[in-house]
């Protein structure tokens, strides 16, 4: 008959979870001394259980065993536990100071968009006038450069089509309308008979 393997969730049931634990428990207890009798092996195993109760296991001392750890670590990557918690200490500090910056930020955006003005004082709001008057001035500087650029693209695109358009008409064998031929075109005089009066009678 095949064993099913066990499924690695939590077990919910409290009972079948603290016999499981006792079992798996001594268990690797068991493991932890073989490997360090068999294999001449310094090991040390620590376990808590979800009560907070210490078990453990060591080979030699376990405060041996912790203090070749951290030699080795910090021989091998260059920290120490205590660089470890230095780097922590420095991190929620950074964190902090990242946090009082982001509130610092909040807190001026809302002033710009007109809110949370009523703690402010006269020369708060001065400073914040002339602060929106300096964008105001890089906003307008700004928008001027991009019709500028926006113009120049746009006559360069004229120039281009009207070389291709000479061009076309080279190919085609036809002259180019001067400017003058349209004007000449457009005061020519149109001759007609006009006759003021009744029409005169014709003899049958």
């Amino acid at each position: 008959m095949v064993r099913r393997g066990t499924q690695m969730k939590r077990i919910e049931n409290t009972a079948s979870r603290h016999v499981t634990f006792s079992k798996r428990r001594n268990g690797l207890l068991k493991k932890a001394f073989e490997l360090s009798v068999l294999c001449d092996a310094q090991v040390s195993l620590i376990i808590f259980s979800a009560g907070g109760k210490l078990f453990e296991f060591s080979s030699s001392s376990m405060n041996k065993t912790i203090d070749r750890y951290e030699k080795t670590v910090k021989d091998a990557y260059g920290i120490s536990s205590k660089d470890v918690e230095q780097n922590m200490l420095n991190g929620k500090e950074d964190a902090g100071s990242m946090e009082e910056k982001i509130e610092f930020l909040e807190d001026s955006k809302r002033k710009l968009l007109g809110h949370g003005l009523e703690t402010s004082s006269v020369d708060d709001l001065q400073q914040l006038e002339n602060q929106l008057e300096r964008s105001l001035c890089r906003i307008r500087a700004r928008k001027n450069q991009v019709f500028l650029e926006q113009i120049g693209k746009l006559k360069e695109e004229e120039r281009r089509l009207g070389e291709e358009n000479a061009n076309l008409i080279e190919k085609c064998g036809m002259r180019a309308r001067e400017p003058w031929d349209e004007l000449q075109t457009q005061n020519m005089e149109v001759e007609t008979e006009l006759c003021i009066g009744p029409p005169a009678r014709r003899n049958i």
